[in-house]
């Protein structure tokens, strides 16, 4: 067995004069500093994350026209989408009301086009009360084809004005 003799030196820290040496003043300024630094990562409270505003609700369709055959008054697909559009308004928009128009295209009596500008206004009125509208804050008028949509004298001008015309109030 083969012994290694170690020799060990002490540093004294204070030397003749009774002042720290300079390792043990090197040392005890390495470790202030990040002692200083995670006393200070410890003790700063962070500023919470601001709450972010709710979202804004969701936009709501505005009113809109449905459409009509020829001389008829029924609902078309098309039609009842947009009464469905419509109804939602009306759920969205509980301290207004709407009017209904009935609007006919100039062939026809006079007479003939309020009656039909009428039975529209109503098929449309009474389609809003069956998506659950309420009744009471619609009105249904006529018309007829006193106010023109389109005043073009043929099926594309005509068609545009065989309508249902919803305005709020």
């Amino acid at each position: 067995m083969v012994c290694q003799q170690v020799t060990v030196f002490f540093v004294n820290p204070l030397n003749s004069d009774g002042n720290m040496t300079s390792v043990k003043k090197i040392t005890k300024r390495a470790l202030y500093v990040p002692a200083l630094l995670l006393l200070g990562a410890c003790c700063t409270t962070r500023q919470p994350e601001p709450v972010p505003p709710p979202p804004p609700p969701a936009p709501v369709a505005p009113l809109g026209d449905i459409f009509f055959d020829f001389d008829r008054s029924g609902i078309t697909p098309e039609g009842e989408a947009q009464l469905k559009q419509n109804a939602g308004w009306m759920v969205a928009n509980t301290a207004k009301s709407v009017v209904i128009e009935g609007h006919c295209d100039e062939r026809g009596t006079s007479e003939y086009n309020m009656a039909l500008g009428q039975r529209r206004a109503d098929s449309a009125m009474d389609a809003m009360v069956g998506l659950g509208a309420d009744q009471a804050r619609m009105t249904a008028i006529s018309y007829g084809e006193e106010k023109p949509f389109d005043t073009g004298h043929d099926e594309a001008g005509w068609a545009q004005n065989r309508r249902a015309h919803f305005v709020e109030q």
